[in-house]
């Protein structure tokens, strides 16, 4: 039982938990606290000096970020005296950053300029002092742009500790202190898997996803190319935050915008998802079942989580399954099925996905077996926030559009298509499938709901006709780890392996957290756009893959069977042994 405590907050009583922190207590009050440094995310850091306070007894200033109430204090958040300090310490802050707002691709989006612009700072009281460190795009994912961090350390905590990456680093002292891969390389030397979520916690431009919105404008203008465009689950949830609205889903709107925007053909993820759980159930009942490939087999779907496994657990790739993910397999189906169907030369198709991921940028170029259907089967990925760009500057009123269908043929999609965007939605629809597969019959209940919730780590065993079957769902790179330890600790000593199916996301959260998705994101945020996907599955009247007839059609008029040498051809890919980086 936790023990309440009481305190006074600008004149306003308040009671909280035993340990929460003032910049907290606030808040249940309605008292905002400014604050750079601290992200719903992430634990304090007290590192930019904004949220100061008095307490009454004390001559000091404390960071209310950082400092847990206490029984009967009495707390002044705004005045004169603090309102000043903290314009001095935006001002100090701003002396060290460019004035190149309207260039930045966080215009009105940046935490540091609306800070600005609420304490209307209009004027430099001190002298410039800019670092003048170069511009780091050698991802070709994620640009770096070192002048204009304010050393906040959401981006290191991010990396390091959630994702267990440790790409990024703070290097040297002082007023030389700066934010750099570490070692002092170029980002794409480090062991940055592309995961974004570096980005998705920057409170300014300094991390920013490369833009390609205008590779896709110059396309849609381009008469002699045939566009065409696909959405992930996850992107048709969050895209409403960019105009204010959160926890709704916008499939139907976005299917009449990608229409008025130019594309010639619109297309579903979801409808790929459910090829992809056709090809990984069939994968894992051979294995499960037939005893044909070691267990436990491994979820492929995340191109951050496959960067990531090559880099740091090369010995993981024979349990890797070798489907490729839903929008690489629907690129593969828009040049060779459909172009095919229609009679369109596959060299005019221009193949956009949207993607909640900035890690999907990387993905698309990464092998030969990306280009399955003898072209780069995709050609840009976009992610939600650049989608959101692009929306603006189209000057269509995107919340009033009239709704509408996709094209049916790469298009139509069953509820477990729609789940893969939440973490434990690829194990679930997988389940479904591999159920039937097995069995021949369908599960009574499609909800397989111990694979769902924000838990680091969720195991469990599912019965299947009277066979259990041990799962691990992780997201998040660092609770990765711990499965990863787990399963290879019980190879080493010859036990029995903790788990037969295992699903991993490398972001929290799973693809509703993406890299690429609005910024802020939080828990409550995550939620709200799980809620608006498994919504989306409960309302539809086909809740497993092998039911979708069009996926059904595909397989019997152009693919045969799953994991047949045509389905190895399109829709697998293979794995490699990178340099392994020692942490």
């Amino acid at each position: 039982m936790y023990k309440m405590i009481e305190a006074v907050i600008n004149g306003i009583k308040v009671e909280v938990k035993e340990g929460t922190t003032i910049l907290e207590a606030a808040k249940k009050v309605q008292i905002k606290i400014p604050t750079l440094c601290k992200h719903q995310d992430l634990p304090p850091s007290a590192a930019c000096g904004l949220c100061i306070v008095k307490i009454k007894g004390s001559n000091k200033m404390f960071r209310a970020c950082c400092t847990p109430l206490e029984e009967k204090m009495e707390i002044i958040t705004n005045d004169p005296d603090i309102v000043a300090v903290r314009r001095t310490v935006l001002e100090l802050i701003l002396s060290n950053h460019p004035n190149d707002c309207l260039t930045c691709a966080r215009n009105n989006n940046c935490e540091l300029q609306k800070l600005a612009a609420d304490f209307g700072i209009s004027e430099e009281h001190f002298k410039k002092f800019l670092r003048q460190i170069p511009k780091d795009s050698s991802t070709g994912v994620i640009e770096l742009e070192p002048e204009k961090c304010i050393l906040c350390g959401r981006c290191i905590y991010v990396c390091q500790q959630d994702q267990d990456v440790w790409a990024l680093s703070f290097l040297e002292r002082g007023m030389g202190t700066r934010i750099s891969p570490a070692g002092d390389i170029n980002l794409g030397e480090s062991p940055c898997v592309k995961c974004g979520q570096c980005s998705a916690h920057c409170p300014t431009g300094a991390i920013v996803e490369k833009d390609d919105t205008e590779r896709v404008w110059s396309a849609l203008r381009d008469p002699e190319k045939y566009c065409v465009v696909q959405i992930a689950p996850a992107v048709r949830v969050a895209i409403g935050e960019a105009f204010g609205v959160t926890g709704a889903n916008f499939t139907n709107k976005l299917y009449s915008l990608f229409r008025r925007m130019g594309f010639k053909a619109v297309f579903d993820t979801n409808f790929a998802a459910d090829v992809c759980i056709m090809e990984e159930a069939s994968e894992f009942v051979e294995r499960f079942a037939h005893k044909k490939g070691p267990l436990p087999l491994i979820t492929s779907c995340c191109p951050a989580w496959v960067d990531f496994m090559e880099k740091f657990h090369p010995d993981m790739i024979e349990h890797f399954s070798s489907t490729k993910s839903p929008h690489e397999i629907l690129g593969t189906l828009t040049k060779t099925y459909y172009a095919e169907k229609n009679n369109i030369d596959p060299k005019k198709i221009y193949g956009v996905s949207i993607m909640p991921c900035t890690a999907k940028k990387y993905e698309i170029t990464r092998s030969n077996e990306m280009f399955a259907s003898g072209l780069q089967d995709i050609d840009v990925v976009i992610t939600t926030r650049e989608l959101a760009r692009m929306i603006k500057q189209s000057g269509i009123d995107f919340l009033n559009l009239p709704d509408e269908e996709c094209d049916h043929i790469l298009g139509d999609y069953t509820g477990a298509g729609v789940i893969f965007g939440a973490t434990g939605g690829v194990m679930e629809a997988a389940l479904r499938t591999a159920y039937h597969f097995v069995t021949g019959k369908e599960a009574e209940k499609v909800e397989f709901k111990t694979t769902r919730g924000l838990k680091g780590i969720k195991e469990s065993e599912i019965d299947i006709a009277g066979t259990k079957v041990k799962i691990a769902v992780a997201h998040g790179l660092s609770h990765v780890e711990e499965v990863i330890n787990k399963i290879r600790d019980a190879k080493k000593k010859g036990e029995e392996l903790p788990y037969h199916f295992v699903e991993v996301m490398a972001c929290p959260g799973g693809c509703v957290g993406g890299g690429g998705q609005p910024y802020m994101v939080c828990d409550a945020l995550r939620k709200e756009r799980a809620a608006a996907i498994y919504q989306d599955d409960d309302d539809r009247v086909l809740r497993c893959s092998h039911k979708n007839p069009y996926v059904k059609r595909l397989y019997a008029d152009y693919i045969g069977k799953p994991l047949n040498d045509k389905a190895h051809k399109l829709f697998h890919t293979e794995y490699k042994a990178m340099p392994v980086y020692k942490r």
